[in-house]
């Protein structure tokens, strides 16, 4: 589950390992599907994908974001006060045509509670109709998402968990046995939001993650072009962008065009980082031989 290997022509069996290996380092963008209007978002998905996007998360607005900070649970309260639906959201996927791979984020609940009765199969069935490649959910432990996990693997959605910087031992184990796609790292403990700068546990966490051969793609508080290449820098295949974007969608006079250049500039600062990244292992001089 935890990794997709090249087939025999190359091609990767998840679509969202391919959009990160094939287009290292990843840009990874966020939005909240419904802020302020569902046509408003598939107007700026359309202009994050022109601008560089690799993959690109649509939120499910729930009304009760654990894992959110301010930005994001406003955004999440305007697109709940435009009446987006789970079945408005997935209209909105239909529609959409995009290079990037889309993903879902929302919470466990969403998901449990979309059918006629509590169960995780409706959600994922409607969601592989759409042309949704992954799932994130930031509520639901890796110790209970074995029905998810394999609902998931029958309709050949990936499923992505987010490791927090205190994740470590058995727990660690049983995240990144059950998650597929990326692993998504958290910068910081608390809730999304943007910041000045980046967290050290950042470095701490991808060096933690090394050994699993999976790709690692960092949120929380990343907002700048700098941001993404320190990122990138530190080992990570991608950046996650999300409270940046929302900023923008709040107070933006001219937000496609906006969104664009902001990923326009966050991919270069994750390019300018997979450079060096080059640059330092084509400097390190090689061991002498016995």
């Amino acid at each position: 589950m935890t990794d997709d290997v090249p087939s025999a022509t190359g091609e990767y069996d998840s679509d969202i390992e391919a959009a990160i290996r094939e287009n290292h380092p990843a840009l990874i963008t966020y939005l909240t599907a419904g802020d302020p209007s569902l046509e408003d978002t598939k107007a700026y998905v359309e202009a994050l994908d022109r601008g560089g996007a690799d993959l690109i998360e649509l939120g499910l607005p729930f009304s009760e974001p654990i894992a959110e900070g301010p930005t994001i649970q406003a955004a999440i309260n305007r697109a709940l006060e435009a009446g987006t639906t789970p079945e408005g959201f997935f209209e909105l996927v239909d529609e959409l045509e995009t290079e990037a791979p889309l993903l879902v984020m929302t919470y466990y609940n969403m998901i449990l509670q979309y059918g006629d009765e509590p169960d995780v199969r409706p959600f994922v069935e409607r969601a592989a109709e759409a042309g949704l490649s992954g799932i994130i959910v930031p509520d639901l432990p890796a110790e209970e998402a074995d029905p998810l996990r394999e609902a998931c693997d029958d309709h050949g959605l990936d499923l992505v968990f987010i490791v927090a910087p205190t994740t470590e031992g058995e727990r660690l184990e049983t995240i990144m046995s059950q998650v597929s796609g990326f692993a998504y790292v958290q910068a910081r403990l608390g809730t999304t939001g943007a910041r000045a700068d980046v967290s050290t546990a950042t470095h701490e966490s991808l060096a933690r993650l090394a050994e699993y051969d999976v790709p690692k793609a960092v949120g929380f508080g990343v907002s700048e072009g700098d941001h993404a290449a320190e990122i990138i820098e530190a080992d990570a295949d991608g950046v996650i962008v999300g409270s940046a974007l929302i900023d923008i969608v709040a107070s933006s006079d001219d937000p496609a065009a906006d969104l664009e250049a902001k990923a326009e500039e966050l991919k270069r600062g994750a390019i300018r980082g997979a450079e060096t990244v080059t640059v330092d292992t084509e400097d390190t001089p090689e061991p002498e031989q016995p």
